[in-house]
C-alpha cells in the first residue's frame, strides 16, 4: 500500500438525512510538518468527536528518498497504485464522501477519478495554490506573481524554475497540472472545492475552476486557549522565517523604531534564521526563540500586546492570526491576500502596506501610545474568534458543505 490506512471508529452518525456517516480523507503528508497537516488532522478529530466514522489514506514525501526520478514524475501526473487503493478502500468501506487535502506529490489527483468511477462525491481542499502556480504560492523575485494565472501551459514558471529552482522539476508540475486539466479532473471529477477565504476563491476562480463548486470554509482553532491578558508588553512574530512571510520587513521595521521600540519575540525557523540571530544579537529589542511547542506559542499568544503578521505573499488564509484573536490579541498585518479579510482595520487589529518597514513602525508607535484603543481590540479579536473560527462554527460549515456535494452526486450534476 502507498499509504498509512487509519480507522476511526467513533459510532456513524445515524437518523439525519443527507448526513454523511463515514468520510474518507486523503493526505499526502510532508517531510517537515505543517499547517496544512495539522489542518488534515484536526478536520479528522473534529468529524470523529461528532459521531462520523473516518478513514484516513496517507502518503508521507519520506518515501521520495528511495525513488528514481522517472517513478517520481510518473506517480506526481498519475499513480496507478493510489488510484486501485482508494477504489479497493470505497468499495469496502463505502464512504459517503471522499475529501482530499493534499496529493501533491505521491497520490496524485488521479484519486479523483478512481473516487467519481464509484459514484462517491469528491470534496478537495485548497491549502496552497499548486492548481494555479508550480511552487504553490503565486509568489516569486520577493513579490506576488501571476504569469501563470490562466495560462493551460504554466510555462512561464518552467522557464524561472519556481519549483525548487529547477526547470526540469518544475516542467514535471506544469505537466501535471496541464494533463488533469486536459482530462477534466478540475472541471468534472472534483464535487466541491474549499477554499479557506474570499480572496483565495477569486483567484481560483479566475484561473477557471466553476464558480458553482467553489465553498469558502476558512480554518478553525481546534483548541480554545482562552482569552489572555496581553500583559507582556512585546509583540510576537510566529512562523516560518522565509523571505515570503515578510521577515526582512518585520526586522527592518524594528531596526527604525530604535531603542523606542516594544521588544519583538520571534518564534520560527527557517532559510532567514542567520538574518534572525544577527537582528537578535544587534541590540535591536528582538529576541528569537526559535521553534516553540503549541504549548509555549499558545502562552506567548496570550501575553502578547499584538500578533505581526508581515507576509508578503498571497496567504489562503492565515491560520495564526486566528490563533491569535483565539487569544484575544489584536494583529498587525500587511494588507495582501487573505489578511486583508482576517484583520478589520481598527476593529481587531490594524492593516499596514504591505512590504513598508516605515508604515509597520508607525502602526507598532501608534498601538502603544493607545492602551484604551488596545484594549477595545483585544475585546473585539476575541469575539471575532467566537463568531467565526470555533470548532463547532466550522463542523457546520464543513458539514454543509459535504451536504452539498452529495446532493450534487444524486442529482447527477
Amino acid at each position: 500500500m502507498i499509504g498509512a490506512l487509519s480507522e476511526r471508529t467513533k459510532p456513524a452518525v445515524v437518523g439525519q438525512p443527507g448526513l454523511p456517516a463515514r468520510i474518507l480523507t486523503v493526505h499526502n503528508t510532508y517531510q517537515q510538518a505543517g499547517g496544512e497537516d495539522l489542518v488534515f488532522l484536526e478536520e479528522a478529530a473534529l468529524l470523529e468527536s461528532h459521531g462520523h466514522r473516518v478513514v484516513c489514506y496517507e502518503a508521507h514525501n519520506d518515501r521520495i528518498q528511495g525513488m528514481g526520478r522517472a517513478e517520481l514524475v510518473r506517480d506526481t501526473i498519475w499513480n496507478q497504485r493510489a488510484c486501485r487503493e482508494i477504489g479497493e478502500l470505497i468499495r469496502r468501506e463505502s464512504p459517503d464522501v471522499v475529501h482530499l487535502h493534499n496529493t501533491f506529490p505521491l497520490i496524485s489527483p488521479a484519486v479523483a477519478h478512481a473516487a467519481a468511477r464509484e459514484g462517491v462525491p469528491v470534496v478537495q481542499t485548497l491549502h496552497n495554490y499548486r492548481l494555479l502556480c508550480p511552487n504553490g504560492l503565486l509568489f516569486r523575485g520577493g513579490q506576488p506573481c501571476e504569469q501563470c494565472l490562466g495560462r493551460t501551459l504554466r510555462w512561464p514558471g518552467i522557464v524561472h524554475g519556481c519549483y525548487r529552482g529547477s526547470r526540469a522539476a518544475t516542467g514535471a508540475v506544469a505537466g501535471m497540472l496541464l494533463a488533469h486539466r486536459a482530462v477534466g479532473t478540475w472541471s468534472r471529477r472534483v464535487t466541491a472545492y474549499i477554499a479557506l477565504s474570499d480572496f483565495a476563491r477569486r483567484k481560483f476562480i479566475e484561473d477557471g475552476l466553476p464558480a458553482g463548486k467553489v465553498f469558502v470554509k476558512p480554518n478553525f482553532v481546534a483548541r480554545d486557549p482562552g482569552c489572555g491578558e496581553g500583559s507582556g508588553g512585546y509583540a510576537l512574530f510566529v512562523g516560518r522565517l522565509s523571505p515570503e512571510k515578510g521577515v526582512k520587513t518585520l526586522l527592518e521595521a524594528w531596526k527604525l523604531l530604535g531603542g523606542d521600540a516594544i521588544p519583538l519575540k520571534i518564534a520560527g525557523d527557517g532559510p532567514l534564521s542567520g538574518e534572525v540571530s544577527r537582528a537578535a544579537a544587534g541590540g535591536s529589542r528582538v529576541e528569537w526563540l526559535g521553534h516553540g511547542s503549541p504549548q509555549e506559542i499558545r502562552a506567548l499568544m496570550k501575553d502578547a500586546t499584538t500578533l505581526v503578521f508581515p507576509s508578503e505573499w498571497y496567504e489562503t488564509f492565515g491560520r495564526v492570526v486566528i490563533e491569535a484573536f483565539a487569544a484575544g490579541t489584536p494583529v498587525l498585518a500587511a494588507g495582501t491576500g487573505a489578511a486583508a479579510e482576517l484583520v478589520e482595520h481598527g476593529r481587531t487589529g490594524l492593516l499596514f502596506r504591505t512590504r513598508d518597514p516605515a508604515d509597520l513602525a508607525r502602526l507598532v508607535r501608534w498601538l502603544a501610545h493607545n492602551p484604551r484603543e488596545h484594549a477595545r481590540m483585544r475585546r473585539e479579536a476575541r469575539e471575532e474568534y467566537e463568531r467565526r473560527y470555533t470548532a463547532e462554527r466550522n463542523y457546520e460549515l464543513l458539514i454543509g458543505i459535504y451536504r452539498q456535494a452529495m446532493e450534487k452526486v444524486v442529482a447527477g450534476s
